[in-house]
């Protein structure tokens, strides 16, 4: 398994997003549970509209999956010059010119794991990691990310203070915030019109004081590398935990409108995780059956 991510690594990334788009297909025709979570997240959000996208949203699941192997494993220097164009860092610089700390984040959209990459090749941040299943996953996501400035913190209690403490400090720190949470770890909230379990610690972090910017790593065209979009958010963030985690959502839904075939449209974002409470439709669907 080794051999073959070192080999991944070495290949050029127009074969790797050609190879990636394959593999983005295959999966998709052998897979009955992750054909049928596109397909109705798709529908969901878009419409008919979303039936256009199914292509390149297969592909762009493919080409995330073998482009890992490319980022994690070469130097820093190689995988940040894939980052072709920068568009938005002016935002960043007047967090930074403020002495403001700062909360990337990320939805699981485009190239999102180059993006923290991106960033501490010029400044210190820390990153949410939740272990994979695969051990052998884990070693190499840990070795990948083993860069000066970029540090992981445990998705637990420790990892959260980790994230506390480098705000606190004036740096960065980054996460997914449309990732499933644990049970306890979030807050039924609509997400493209649909009821989806999601975290709260991003809205957390946003009480801190810090500047928030959502980052996008856009695939260009036939693997020619990557455009980085950064940008604050649309809607003042505030209000109590639920109203910014909500602010938040709709936050990630715009930013997944500007291109919509590059997200994870096949992770299963509405997942009930086992304990958690009914969503608030459901209740309302049993109630009124009783």
């Amino acid at each position: 398994m080794h051999l073959f991510f070192r080999l991944l690594a070495a290949l050029p990334l127009p074969l790797l997003s050609v190879m990636g788009a394959l593999a983005g297909w295959l999966v998709y025709l052998a897979s009955p549970t992750y054909r049928r979570h596109l397909r109705e997240n798709l529908a969901l959000a878009l419409g008919e509209a979303g039936t256009a996208q199914r292509p390149a949203a297969i592909a762009s699941a493919g080409r995330m999956a073998l482009e890992l192997p490319k980022i994690w494993l070469n130097p820093l220097e190689q995988s940040v010059a894939m980052m072709r164009e920068v568009r938005g860092w002016e935002v960043v610089e007047a967090a930074q010119q403020a002495g403001k700390g700062i909360v990337f984040l990320t939805p699981h959209l485009g190239c999102f794991e180059l993006t923290a990459q991106y960033y501490s090749s010029r400044a210190p941040i820390t990153v949410l990691y939740r272990p994979p299943k695969y051990r052998v996953l884990q070693e190499m996501i840990e070795a990948g990310r083993a860069r000066p400035q970029l540090h992981l913190a445990a998705a637990d209690l420790s990892g959260v203070r980790n994230l506390m403490k480098a705000l606190r400090k004036g740096e960065a720190v980054g996460l997914l915030p449309d990732q499933a949470p644990k049970v306890g770890e979030g807050k039924w909230l609509p997400f493209f019109g649909r009821q989806a379990y999601t975290m709260t610690l991003a809205a957390r972090l946003t009480e801190t004081g810090a500047a928030v910017v959502f980052a996008f790593g856009e695939r260009l065209p036939g693997g020619a590398g990557y455009r980085l979009h950064l940008r604050g958010s649309q809607t003042p963030i505030e209000g109590d935990l639920l109203q910014r985690a909500a602010i938040i959502n709709r936050e990630i839904e715009a930013l997944i409108r500007q291109s919509p075939g590059q997200y994870l449209w096949g992770y299963n974002r509405y997942k009930r995780p086992k304990g958690a409470e009914a969503p608030p439709e459901t209740n309302a669907v049993e109630s009124g059956a009783r």
